[in-house]
């Protein structure tokens, strides 16, 4: 009820009766305020007229007003400040920290707002809003993706920053460990980020130019020759050369942490997508050339990056899925549809991120130049958007629908949505 009263507040659905305080004076509201998201009272800088005389100040929304002392506002000097309180139930009269009374108006949501709302809470089709998609003006549909777009990549950037500290603010390390969790397109996400949280950048720097050396660490830190020793038929002459380069390594760099094998995670995933091919290509990208991410930084077409990400195998993988099991020879690249995964969720935020911290504008707009550039995703969430009737047709429109679905949708948090508000107010 409390967030209901808060969307009529805000967006003044008052009846067309004379508003007026519990005490029966008269309450013009001339602006209802800027909506608070953190601690303090809900909205600030409220100007109104209670009796004719005019008041600048802020505003707290209770669904009862004894929820004020229960919530020890009467105690916090922060609510001094509150220059009427809004609730749906008056059951009592409430203080400043003074003793002094606030204003109150009682607030009745209106009917069919409250329908409306209790559809969308128990809809069972996905997305709730779907009847109202389609006519929805263009301009409305655009500028809440805008807004979704930025909110998601402001999402990730903050992520990036977090990586950022771990790595002790060295843009590569943290550029390949983001890489390396986006290799694991969902299922292996988090083993890929926990397996490249292990590796020791500064040691692998010495061996960059020999591929070989390369896969010694990869595989020796992910925990997969133990995991293949175990299985003896697995076993071959490739898998033994590189676990015994990997304990020469572990030796001379003093390496004592390796992953549990067990986090990778292999049913319902085509061989393509095993973890053993990924680390393949991973270990080639890092072999390829030094600072990736500077190089990146410097592409200014897709093309160009496209050519920096293309990442391919050993000899030995081309012929293997597993450790010591042969298979049909076929050159394991990374497809194009995986290719734009990964540009999305790994080198766009990067660009934004930095463009952020270097306060470049250049990198952001760069950043969403690719994601207009790039064809959207194509999964079910977008599939659900696209058949309710939302034009669905760049990465920047199925970036923004992910975040709409995950941080809205998901969370039934459709009054603070703009195609919730279109809903609500449809007759």
């Amino acid at each position: 009820m409390e967030h209901l009263l808060h969307y009529v507040w805000k967006h003044k659905l008052f009846p067309l009766k004379v508003l007026q305080t519990t005490k029966g004076l008269p309450v013009e509201v001339i602006d209802s305020g800027l909506q608070n998201p953190n601690a303090g009272p809900d909205f600030f800088n409220a100007k109104l007229k209670i009796d004719g005389t005019l008041w600048v100040g802020n505003i707290e929304i209770h669904t009862h007003a004894s929820d004020w002392f229960r919530h020890g506002h009467n105690c916090d000097k922060a609510y001094d400040s509150v220059i009427l309180h809004v609730v749906g139930e008056a059951d009592e009269e409430i203080t400043r920290t003074n003793g002094g009374q606030i204003p109150q108006l009682v607030l009745a949501c209106p009917e069919n707002v409250q329908s409306h709302y209790h559809e969308l809470c128990v809809a069972d089709q996905y997305p709730a809003c779907h009847p109202v998609l389609a006519s929805l003006p263009k301009l409305t549909v655009h500028s809440w993706l805008t807004a979704l777009q930025t909110e998601r990549l402001e999402q990730k950037a903050q992520l990036i920053t977090q990586r950022l500290e771990y790595c002790n603010n060295n843009w590569e390390d943290a550029f390949f460990i983001t890489l390396a969790r986006n290799f694991g397109f969902g299922l292996n996400g988090d083993a890929f980020e926990t397996w490249a949280g292990l590796l020791p950048f500064r040691a692998m720097d010495k061996h960059r130019n020999d591929l070989f050396q390369i896969e010694a660490f990869f595989y020796g830190l992910a925990g997969l020759f133990e995991d293949t020793f175990r299985k003896k038929e697995q076993e071959d002459e490739y898998s033994l050369r590189l676990c015994k380069e990997f304990r020469y390594l572990q030796r001379k760099f003093e390496i004592t942490q390796v992953m549990d094998a067990t986090l990778w995670r292999f049913l319902r995933l085509r061989p393509e997508n095993f973890p053993h091919i990924r680390l393949a290509q991973l270990a080639y990208l890092y072999q390829k050339g030094d600072k990736l991410f500077s190089r990146l930084l410097e592409a200014e077409t897709l093309a160009e990056v496209r050519k920096l990400l293309d990442a391919r195998t050993s000899s030995y993988w081309e012929n293997h899925y597993l450790f010591g099991r042969l298979s049909a020879k076929k050159d394991k690249t990374v497809g194009e549809k995986s290719q734009n995964l990964i540009v999305i969720n790994t080198l766009i935020p990067f660009l934004y991120t930095y463009g952020l911290h270097k306060a470049d504008e250049r990198m952001c707009e760069r950043a969403g130049r690719f994601l207009e550039e790039l064809k959207a995703e194509d999964n079910h969430i977008i599939r659900a958007w696209s058949d309710a009737g939302l034009p669905v047709v760049t990465a920047a429109d199925s970036q923004a629908l992910i975040q709409l679905q995950k941080e809205y949708c998901d969370k039934r948090k459709c009054l603070f949505c703009r195609f919730g508000y279109e809903y609500l107010r449809h007759k």
